[in-house]
């Protein structure tokens, strides 16, 4: 067949697999929606006997013959009448022969009534074809086996369906980009960065009382406290003492120092300047950034008074595990670096 009815053609490709679980076609796991079409249409087409009776599929055959299921059942009531007149012209055949052989001769009264008999019961009934008729038309109880591969042909399509859906409102497209800006070293380093500044907030910009929301017993809600950062301790020292102090060891120095000894610089031709992998060297800078947070935190060197140990104190209280925990985001860093050179090689 060249091609599929347009019946199908019209049909989305859940509705084709719906309709062939509906008629027992199975053979379409990996099939594409143009040769399922014509797949089904094939299968249709040789099985017209057995479904051309049902009113799901009349749309189907009135497109295919040019003629409604109705006409072609007429047809079929036709072929059976005359089989039911064959039938009863041999029954009447039978009882003639039989009363023949008994008018004949009496001792062969047994044998030939056996004989009447026995080409009766070999005769088949017009009651018979009918309930034959009857009983093509009504499903089968299935077994087990065929219930669990319904079952699993209703799972593919409903994955199918799914897996459309998902297409269509970009779920996909939206994680395959949040995954890509994810994996990155700048990302990475980004909310380390990010997490020890949350918590250095909660310190030198502490939280500050407004007012409360108060409950509503209609949807049974408790009052609520509203706090929000005292921006007034942006005009005192004690803000700017220990953010400074954090933004000078964890950012600014070590961001000059990967900015000169940057290690990810590709060789160059001739005179042409080298390029880059990074404006700033991330590796440098968690080594810097770790050096920086040892001595200071850690070891509460002053280099001669310019450092606050005050500010220390405050920075090793804010700060996520004090500055063990600076240590553990540089590692977390550097291991970050590592391996992303490592795979890139």
């Amino acid at each position: 067949m060249s091609g599929a009815s347009s019946f199908l053609q019209r049909m989305r490709k859940a509705e084709i697999i719906e309709l062939a679980d509906h008629v027992g076609f199975s053979d379409y796991d990996g099939l594409k929606k143009t040769d399922l079409e014509v797949a089904l249409d094939e299968y249709l087409t040789e099985n017209a006997s057995q479904f051309s009776t049902d009113a799901k599929l009349a749309p189907f055959y009135k497109n295919r013959n040019g003629s409604s299921p109705v006409k072609k059942e007429s047809s079929t009531s036709s072929a059976l009448a005359e089989i039911d007149s064959k039938v009863k012209s041999v029954k009447r055949r039978a009882t003639k022969a039989a009363e023949e052989l008994v008018a004949t001769d009496d001792s062969e009264v047994e044998p030939a009534t056996t004989r009447a008999r026995s080409a009766l019961t070999r005769t088949p009934r017009v009651s018979g074809l009918s309930n034959l008729s009857f009983a093509s038309n009504v499903p089968l109880p299935p077994s087990p086996a065929v219930v669990t591969d319904a079952i699993e042909r209703q799972t593919r399509a409903l994955r199918s369906q799914v897996g459309s859906l998902v297409e269509k409102a970009g779920i996909t497209e939206s994680a395959e980009a949040t995954r890509e800006y994810l994996s990155t070293v700048f990302t990475v380093q980004s909310l380390i960065v990010a997490f020890e500044l949350w918590n250095l907030r909660k310190e030198v910009l502490a939280d500050r009382y407004v007012f409360t929301i108060p409950s509503v017993p209609y949807i049974k809600t408790q009052p609520y406290d509203v706090w929000i950062p005292d921006l007034f301790l942006l005009l005192t020292s004690s803000f700017w003492g220990p953010t400074s102090l954090y933004a000078t060891t964890s950012l600014i120095v070590p961001l000059a120092a990967a900015y000169f000894f940057n290690l990810t610089a590709k060789p160059s031709r001739g005179r042409q300047s080298a390029h880059f992998n990074y404006t700033f060297d991330p590796l440098t800078f968690n080594i810097v950034k770790a050096l920086l947070t040892y001595v200071i935190y850690g070891q509460d060197v002053t280099f001669g008074g310019l450092v606050d140990l005050e500010s220390v104190a405050r920075i090793n209280s804010a700060l996520f595990g004090g500055y063990q925990g600076l240590l553990v985001g540089t590692g977390i860093g550097a291991l970050v670096t590592l391996y992303e050179a490592v795979l890139k090689k």
